[in-house]
């Protein structure tokens, strides 16, 4: 073994084992999976896994595997989407965009009260940041309830009917136009929202006295509009169009 070796081995030997905190900050995703197990990464952060787990009677290397298999980035593969069928894209933007926010609301609506109970004394932004995103979270969730009930399905059977060479659905909304005029309006508002809780976390900065539910709640913030724009363009600008000119073309 060379003396190189033998340094790097007493340094591992020497390090601490890293906190749960430390974790939540490398990579703020994993504190979807403390909160499922009911680990504290915010006041308890200075535990390890280990410890933490100990605490709680659990077992650590069954946190540890979900740990692991955390998703470290939601940036879109280059799906060529243009090409994709109506009902193919209309699918995936509930099984992927949809399903997103749904997962996202619980943690987003826990974060922004309690920041905004613990630090709004001093940073009285949290307030209005969590009061912006409890309305931005009520539209999209009835939005996306009108989507998945009325205006997909319908997209859904004029693509069927069209790849199939049958005749297409009776129209249920005069025109397709009108539910999505509606929704595009929606997205305005949604998109409005978010750019003003931007604006007022100053590009999502956590100040230099956050705490980690703190620095974790703008983050999670951060990936919540980058993830809604993604999500708006996939409508407005592919699916939308698209289902405007099927109907025309009837």
């Amino acid at each position: 073994m060379t003396i190189n070796e033998v340094g790097i081995m007493h340094l591992q030997v020497a390090e601490r084992p890293i906190t749960i905190g430390e974790m939540v900050v490398a990579d703020y995703r994993k504190a979807a999976i403390f909160r499922k197990f009911e680990l504290d990464y915010c006041c308890g952060g200075k535990r390890s896994l280990e410890e933490a787990c100990q605490k709680k009677g659990l077992d650590a290397q069954l946190v540890k595997l979900e740990l692991d298999a955390v998703i470290t980035s939601r940036e879109e593969t280059s799906h060529d989407y243009g090409e994709w069928t109506l009902d193919a894209l209309a699918a995936y933007i509930v099984a992927h965009h949809h399903l997103y926010v749904v997962e996202s609301l619980p943690m987003l609506y826990e974060l922004t009260a309690k920041v905004a109970r613990v630090h709004g004394e001093r940073h009285p932004e949290l307030v209005k940041i969590h009061q912006i995103f409890n309305a931005v979270a009520a539209e999209l969730d009835a939005h996306m309830r009108k989507e998945e009930h009325m205006l997909f399905p319908y997209i859904t059977r004029m693509a069927i009917a069209q790849a199939s060479g049958s005749s297409m659905p009776a129209q249920i909304f005069g025109s397709v136009k009108h539910p999505i005029q509606m929704m595009e309006s929606e997205h305005v508002s949604a998109g409005d929202g978010m750019a003003n809780i931007r604006f007022l976390s100053r590009q999502y900065t956590p100040p230099a006295d956050a705490c980690t539910s703190y620095r974790v709640l703008y983050a999670k913030l951060q990936e919540f509009e980058r993830d809604l724009h993604q999500h708006v363009h996939l409508e407005n600008n592919i699916l939308f169009p698209k289902a405007i000119a099927m109907e025309e073309s009837k």
